[in-house]
C-alpha cells in the first residue's frame, strides 16, 4: 500500500499534469488563427490523448472536489491507472442534485470574483443555476469565436445575438463571444429591434443573427411580409439550443445564405460541438443514400441525427451501451468540473477517418464528401445526437419525434409562414386506442378564414406523415397494415389560446403536452 509520502507525490504530479495540460490547450485560444489551425489539423492519435486527459481530470477532481470523492466512495470506489470508465458518470440527478455548490467545486470553494451563474431553461423541470468562473467564460469565448470565424470569417461582420438577455446566460455570453471578432448588439428575441438594425445599418456588413430555430424562420418570415430587400442584404444565421431540421433549414436558407447549428448544454458548455458545411452534406446524404445509412447507423436506426463536429481535446465525449452520450471537459478552468456527465441525450461517436472510409465505398459520395471538407477542412471527429430521450410520443409501436413532425409540417405546405410553433400529444379516443395531435400555434395576428384553416389542417397531416412514412420503416408498415395509421389529428390554435394558453416562462420550445381524454 503506497505511503503518504507516495501519495502526496502522486497527487502533486497530478495537480502539475493537469494544470500543465490545460495551459497548453490555453496556447490555440490566443487568437481564432490558431484556433482555425487546429481544428484543421486535428489527428486522430490525439484521441489517446484526449482520453488520458480526461482520466486526469476525473481522478484529480476525486482528490480535490468534496463531492465527487463522496460520490465515488458509497459506489466502492478502487483506483485504477489510465481506466477512464472505473469513474462512475453522474448526472444531474445523481450527482447535481445531492450535492451543493460548494461541495462540487474544486477544494470545495466558489470563487466568487467574475463568476457568472447560468440558469437553465427549465424544460426538464425545474430550472437549475449552473456556476461558471471567469477563466471558464474566458476558454468558452474564445472557442466559439474560433468556430464563428471558420463559418463566416470576420470581413465586416455584425453580429444581431437574438438569444434572450435574461438568466439564461447563454445568450449573453453569446454576445461576449461574438464581440471578440465582430461588432454585437444584443437585440434579445425582439424581431421589430432586428427589423430596425438592419434597416439602419442597411447591407454594408455580413449579418449573423444568433437565436432559436424558430425565431430564425419569424424573422424570414417578417422580413419577407415587409418586402425586404434580400438580393442587397447578406443574412446568415447561427442557431442553437434545440435542433434544427433539414426541412427548416431549407426554409430559412432560400432567403438567408447560410445557417448552422450549434451543439452545447446549460449543464456543461455552449460550446461542445458545431455544424460545418460537411456535416450538413452528411447529414443530408443519410436521407438520400440508403447504403451508407446503413454502414453509418445500422439496419434498425430510423431516425436521422443531427451530425456535428467536436473537439476532443477540449469536450471529451463518449457513448454508454444505451447509446447515451457521456462528456467530460478537459479542463481544470471549469470551476464546477463536468465528469463524465450524462445528459440524456442519445448520440453515436464517429471518428474522421471511419466517416471517411464509410463513405469511400461510394465513388460520388466520395467526391461530395471532399467538396464538402474543402470549405472549413475540419478534421474532427462527429457527434451524431438523436436528442433527449423523453421528446417523443409513441404510436403504433413507432416513436415520433418534434425533428421528424417539423420537417413534415414544411413539406411543401402554402401556410407555412403562419405557424408560430407546435406541440404534441396524444388524444384517448375510447376503446383503449389513442391518436397522435399535432397543436398549431398561429402566429400573432394571422387571420386564416375556415376553408384556409382546413387547407393548413389536411397538409399539415399529409406532410407529417409522408415524411413519418419515409423516414420510420415502422410507420410505413403501421400505415399498410392498418389504414387508421394515418389518423393524425391537427388542432389550429389562435395564437395564445388552447394548449398554448397563458405562454410559457419557458426560453425553449416546449413539445409535448399531457395526454388527452376525448372530449
Amino acid at each position: 500500500m503506497p505511503s503518504r509520502t507516495t501519495k502526496a507525490a502522486q497527487r502533486a504530479a497530478l495537480r502539475l499534469a493537469t494544470a500543465l495540460v490545460t495551459a497548453i490547450y490555453g496556447v490555440y485560444r490566443l487568437h481564432p488563427a490558431l484556433w482555425r489551425f487546429t481544428a484543421r489539423h486535428y489527428h486522430p492519435a490525439l484521441e489517446a490523448f484526449a482520453r488520458l486527459n480526461a482520466w486526469m481530470v476525473c481522478q484529480r477532481a476525486y482528490v480535490d472536489v468534496p463531492a465527487y470523492r463522496a460520490y465515488l466512495n458509497e459506489s466502492g470506489f478502487s483506483f485504477r491507472w489510465w481506466s477512464l470508465r472505473n469513474y462512475r458518470p453522474t448526472s444531474k440527478h445523481e450527482y447535481v442534485d445531492r450535492y451543493d455548490e460548494e461541495e462540487r467545486c474544486w477544494h470545495g470553494e466558489i470563487v466568487t470574483v467574475g463568476t457568472v451563474v447560468d440558469e437553465s431553461s427549465g424544460s426538464s423541470g425545474t430550472p437549475y443555476n449552473w456556476m461558471r468562473s471567469k477563466r471558464e467564460l474566458d476558454t468558452v469565448h474564445k472557442n466559439v469565436a474560433g468556430y464563428v470565424t471558420l463559418l463566416f470569417g470576420t470581413r465586416r461582420l455584425f453580429c444581431i445575438n437574438a438569444f434572450s438577455m435574461g438568466a439564461w446566460a447563454t445568450g449573453t455570453n453569446t454576445g461576449l463571444a461574438m464581440s471578440k471578432i465582430a461588432m454585437v448588439k444584443n437585440t434579445g428575441p425582439d424581431i421589430d429591434k432586428i427589423v430596425d438594425t438592419i434597416r439602419h445599418f442597411g447591407p454594408r456588413y455580413t449579418y449573423l443573427i444568433s437565436a432559436y430555430p424558430p425565431f430564425l424562420k419569424h424573422l424570414r418570415d417578417r422580413l419577407d411580409a415587409d418586402g425586404f430587400d434580400w438580393d442587397a442584404h447578406d443574412l446568415n444565421g447561427f442557431v442553437g439550443g434545440e435542433a434544427l431540421t433539414e426541412a427548416l433549414r431549407d426554409y430559412i436558407e432560400d432567403r438567408f445564405t447560410r445557417v448552422y447549428s450549434g451543439y452545447g448544454a446549460s449543464d456543461l458548455t455552449i460550446g461542445m460541438a458545431g455544424e460545418s458545411d460537411l456535416s450538413v452534406w452528411l447529414r443530408r446524404a443519410l436521407v438520400s443514400h440508403a447504403d451508407l445509412r446503413r454502414d453509418v447507423l445500422g439496419d434498425d436506426e430510423q431516425r436521422t441525427p443531427m451530425i456535428f463536429q467536436y473537439n476532443p481535446l477540449e469536450t471529451y465525449l463518449e457513448t454508454t451501451a444505451e447509446g447515451e452520450l457521456l462528456v467530460t471537459l478537459n479542463s481544470t478552468a471549469i470551476m464546477s468540473p463536468k465528469l463524465r456527465y450524462d445528459i440524456g441525450d442519445e448520440a453515436r461517436i464517429v471518428t474522421f477517418p471511419e466517416m471517411q472510409a464509410h463513405v469511400a465505398r461510394y465513388p460520388r459520395l466520395a467526391f461530395a464528401f471532399e467538396r464538402a471538407f474543402a470549405t472549413q477542412r475540419m478534421k474532427l471527429p462527429f457527434v451524431m445526437l438523436f436528442g433527449r430521450k423523453d421528446s417523443t410520443i409513441s404510436y403504433m409501436g413507432a416513436n415520433i419525434y418534434p425533428l421528424d413532425v417539423e420537417n413534415g409540417l414544411y413539406l411543401d405546405n402554402p401556410h407555412a409562414s403562419h405557424i408560430e410553433s407546435f406541440r404534441l400529444s396524444l388524444l384517448d379516443i375510447g376503446d383503449h386506442e389513442q391518436r397522435p395531435v399535432i397543436h398549431l400555434q398561429l402566429r400573432k395576428g394571422a387571420a386564416l378564414s375556415a376553408t384556409e384553416r382546413d387547407d393548413l389542417r389536411a397538409r399539415s397531416a399529409a406532410g407529417v406523415l409522408t415524411h413519418l412514412a419515409r423516414v420510420s420503416r415502422d410507420v410505413a408498415q403501421s400505415l399498410e397494415e392498418d389504414p387508421t395509421a394515418s389518423d393524425v389529428r391537427v388542432e389550429v390554435h389562435d395564437y395564445g389560446t388552447g394548449v398554448f394558453a397563458g405562454g410559457t416562462s419557458k426560453i425553449k420550445n416546449v413539445y409535448l403536452v399531457a395526454a388527452e381524454d376525448r372530449g
